[in-house]
Formats: structure tokens, C-alpha cells, sequence
């Protein structure tokens, strides 16, 4: 596997905390007594989400290239990952067992397309269920294509990171270590697309951005555990399904899940408009000569 591009992979969202002092304002003793007195009265409150104005504010001149990049780059890449030269027999009577490395030995399964046709149920499902949830509340559907504009971003910076990890390294599937997989399976043209897990990040994104956009409209939501458990829930029953049916290693199923987790919370998190006040946003881009990225610096205050 290329160190190189792991390092480039982890790259491409870099975020930088740089917290300043300021000086503190004069207490007003009645402001604080105020503030004390509603915060009895709406104890056991839920916050409404117009109660805590606009939620999230875009900076175009940062979304609309990381939405160019990682749209384009996606479509480019689907062209070329699932037209890699099929490994030839040969190459897969010599796959070995104990080449994997010991923490992914475990997980050699034959191929079952049961257990893929089970994935696609959570994957199919999960990508337009973000937009269903804008049109459940008055406050989000408000919303609409801001948060429409929001998560085309979210998905943007997983297809970015899915495809190239795809596109640059080829890692034989479980299944083709297995001698129960058919031969026309193991030497099939998606045989070396094992790293990462694709379904697995896919499910994760929407499924994680939706809790957070909710938990980020109703702050005070006891509710807003529910829709996290949910999106684990559905990311681990497709992490099962994809590792059962020899298409991943655990490696490439803890990656899929992590950068399809961090996207689906940090995108949205990132263009609070309380944060986003408070912060200095810079986008530039960066080339080791075989890396070429972008880093994502915010600046944060106290």
C-alpha cells in the first residue's frame, strides 16, 4: 500500500485550532441574574431552531472549489476505477493467505452476493434520505437548498477521498483469497477494489450528516441521540454485510467508516454560523510533486 498516498489521503482535510485571548467583558450582575431566571423558566425546554437564528452560513468562496474538486474528481475516477485489467488466474492462484497482514488475516470470506444485495438496501437508501429529512420540519425545509447546497459539499469530499483511495491502490478483495469463490469472481474487474470500504462511507455520510443537522437545529433535543444511534446502526449493519461477503478487510472497513463519520458531521459543524463568525477560513492548495491536495485551515477565537 502507498505511504505516500495514505499521507496525502489524510491531507487533504487538515484543521487547525488556534485559539486567541481576548479580553473579558465587565459582568453586569443583573445581566447574569437574568439570564439565571431564564434559564429556570425553560428548564425541560426543548429550544425551538428559530429560537437560535440562522444555523448555518456558506462561504462560497471555499464551498463551490471543494464542490468543483471533489465533483469532478469523483466522476473521473468512477471512470477508471471499475476498468482496472482483470488479475489473470495466475495472479490469483499465487494470492496467499498468510501475505495479509494479521490484524485482516480473519476476514477471508467466499464471495456471497446475498450479502451484497443486502448492502445495497442501506446504500441505496441512504443517499437521497437527507433530502426527504429537509422536508420533515418547517425550520429545515425553510432550508431547503442551503442544506441541499451543504450536503452535495458533504458527499463531494467522500467521493473526493473514496475514489482516489480506490483509484490509487489496488488491494485484492477477501474474496479472492478463497478457494469457494467462483474463478470468474476472483479474477472480475472490481477484484482489486478492496481499499476502502465505498458502501460503508456512503452509508455513514448522510446517515451521520442528517443526526448532526438535526442535533444542530434542535441543540436541546434529547432526540438527537436517537438519529445518531441510528446512523451507527445502519453504518454497522453495512460494515456486516460488506465484510461477511468478502468484498472488505476490517482495515478498509474502519476507514470507510471514519472518513465517511468525519464528513458527515465535520461539513455541517464547520458552517455553524456561530463558528463561523469566530473563525478565519482559508483553503489553499498543495503539491509534494506525487501528492497534489488542498488543506482546509480554520482559525478559531475564544
Amino acid at each position: 500500500m502507498n505511504k505516500n498516498f495514505l499521507v496525502g489521503l489524510f491531507s487533504i482535510i487538515m484543521f487547525q485550532n488556534c485559539y486567541a485571548q481576548t479580553d473579558s467583558a465587565p459582568v453586569d450582575s443583573q445581566d447574569m441574574w437574568n439570564k439565571k431566571e431564564a434559564s429556570k423558566n425553560n428548564s425541560g425546554r426543548s429550544r425551538n431552531p428559530s429560537d437560535i437564528g440562522e444555523v448555518y452560513k456558506l462561504n462560497l468562496a471555499v464551498d463551490i472549489p471543494i464542490i468543483a474538486i471533489g465533483t469532478g474528481w469523483s466522476l473521473f475516477a468512477f471512470t477508471k476505477i471499475y476498468k482496472k485489467p482483470n488479475p489473470t488466474e495466475q495472479e490469483i492462484n499465487n494470492l496467499k493467505t498468510s501475505d495479509i497482514n494479521g490484524f485482516d488475516r480473519w476476514a477471508v470470506y467466499p464471495y456471497s452476493q446475498k450479502m451484497h444485495n443486502m448492502s445495497q438496501y442501506p446504500f441505496l437508501t441512504s443517499i437521497p434520505l437527507p433530502l426527504l429529512f429537509f422536508l420533515t420540519g418547517k425550520d429545515t425545509r425553510s432550508d431547503f437548498f442551503k442544506l441541499t447546497f451543504l450536503y452535495w459539499e458533504t458527499m463531494s469530499v467522500t467521493g473526493l477521498t473514496g475514489t482516489m483511495a480506490t483509484y490509487n491502490v489496488d488491494r485484492y478483495r477477501p474474496y479472492t483469497y478463497s478457494s469457494e469463490t467462483p474463478m470468474d469472481k476472483r479474477t472480475g474487474h472490481v477484484a482489486k477494489n478492496s481499499f476502502y470500504a465505498g458502501h460503508v462511507q456512503v452509508v455513514a455520510t448522510p446517515t451521520f450528516f442528517i443526526a448532526q443537522v438535526f442535533a444542530d437545529y434542535h441543540p436541546d433535543s434529547k432526540l438527537k441521540w436517537l438519529f445518531y444511534g441510528g446512523a451507527a446502526a445502519a453504518t454497522v449493519t453495512t460494515a456486516y454485510f460488506r465484510l461477511r461477503g468478502g468484498f472488505h478487510f476490517p482495515k478498509d472497513i474502519l476507514l470507510g467508516t471514519t472518513t465517511g463519520v468525519l464528513a458527515g458531521i465535520f461539513v455541517p459543524r464547520s458552517h455553524r454560523n456561530n463558528l463561523l463568525k469566530k473563525s478565519q477560513v482559508s483553503v489553499l492548495p498543495f503539491s509534494t510533486g506525487d501528492i497534489n491536495g488542498l488543506t482546509f485551515t480554520y482559525r478559531f477565537k475564544k
